[in-house]
Parts: C-alpha cells; structure tokens; sequence
C-alpha cells in the first residue's frame, strides 16, 4: 500500500523547494511513497523549474504535471496521474508531522478511507491558535484543505474527485461529501500551515470573509457566486 502525495501550485517558488524537503525528511519508510506530484496551473515565478531540479535530485520521484489553473482541476489531474492506492492532497504552505506516512497507512488498514491530520498555523496570534484548537473535533464545518486530505484512490473515484466547479470551497465540498456517507477520520497530529494569507488580508477582516462564504454556501449559493465573492473580498 503506497501513497501519492498530490501538492497544486501556482507561483510557489519560496515554498514548494522547502516542503518537498520536508515531506522526504518527515517519512517514515520511504517504502510508503510511490511519488510527489505537483501540480502547476502556470506559474510564471520559476516554480516549473525548482520542481524540475528537485526531481533530478531526490531519491523520492518527483515529478511536475501541467494542468489549467483552478485548484480542484489541478487536484483531480493529479489523481488522475497517480499510481499509488492512497492519494494525499497537501497544499504547498502546509507541512504535515512527522511520520505522517505511517499514521496515513495506519488508519486506512483500520479501514479508515478518507481524512485528514488536526492543523495549527504558524502564528501566536489568539484566534489562529483558537481556530488550530478546533480542528480536533470531528465536526465538517471545522475542516478545511489546510488540513490536507488522505483517501483511498478507490474511494476518490467512486465519489468522482473534486467537483471542477468550484473555484473556491473545494477542498469543503469534498468533505461534505465524505461526511455523508460516514467516510472520514482525524488524525490526532499536527499539519503546520502558513498564516500568510492572514497576515496579507489581516486576521479578522479575512476570518470575517471565510465566514460569510461559508454561510453563503450553506444558505445555497453556487460555486460562482461563492468564487465572485472570493475574488472581490479576499484577492482583490
């Protein structure tokens, strides 16, 4: 049983070099990793070519896959060209434990096809910290992709991957998804995720625009709607 790390980039040159490092040096058995797919949707930073020497100097494949940008297509076109019978979805700014490999195999021989790791960010500030305490109850509204996702290739596709419509609320509609049909498990360590985007938009004001997506979402809005009111509020 082997496992697919699956990473979507666009323009990560500072980070993408120090994650796969980490992701080599935090495996337990290196017998465990079939590869490292990273998923570029057109980066113009260099990211194409720290991938590409990377890949000629790790023991661990690594290997670049081009695809069009938007998260979820990226993730689906890397499980489309995985291998092993696991995939694990990691976003290029969050590094998952030690021996993460080994938990991930473990819970899946429990029987345990889909989940992820509790999360923490990189920050002291209170609420961040507030928000990392949260993510171990096993609850969908306290997940997201920041958490990283493991399932069971079989799985993924019998649920059809992420659903390409969304180009924000991804990683949160797969979730629901796996909560419905009783698929889904926390694994009790610790992904280390970037606060940068907070410390770009400010803590509260970027809190207060996930919030109003989420609650946009589950009062009904589509994936449009909820993508115009991202690009509006968030990145503009």
């Amino acid at each position: 049983m082997k496992i697919s790390i699956v990473i979507p980039i666009l323009n990560e040159a500072e980070t993408i070099q120090v994650l796969v490092s980490h992701l080599i040096r935090s495996i337990r058995n290196k017998g465990n990793i079939e590869e490292i797919i990273v998923v570029d949707g057109g980066s113009t930073d260099g990211s194409q070519e720290i991938v590409n020497t990377i890949s000629k100097n790790e023991k661990v494949m690594v290997k670049l896959v081009p695809s069009k940008k938007g998260r979820a297509r990226q993730l689906n076109m890397g499980a489309a060209n995985a291998k092993g019978e696991i995939l694990y979805f990691l976003h290029a700014d969050s590094f998952p434990p030690k021996h993460y490999d080994h938990s991930i195999i473990e819970e899946v021989k429990k029987g345990n096809k889909a989940g992820c790791f509790r999360m923490k960010f990189d920050s002291n500030h209170w609420w961040l910290r507030f928000l990392g305490w949260l993510t171990q109850f096993e609850s969908k509204r306290c997940r997201g992709g920041d958490q990283s996702q493991f399932i069971t290739a079989l799985l993924f596709q019998q649920i059809k991957g992420y659903d390409e419509s969304f180009i924000v609320y991804e990683d949160n509609d797969l979730v629901d998804r796996l909560f419905a049909i009783d698929q889904f498990v926390i694994i009790p360590k610790y992904v280390v995720t970037s606060a940068r985007r907070y410390r770009e938009v400010g803590v509260w004001r970027l809190q207060y625009h996930f919030l109003n997506i989420h609650m946009r979402r589950w009062m009904g809005a589509s994936s449009e709607d909820l993508y115009r009111y991202y690009k509006e509020k968030v990145v503009s």
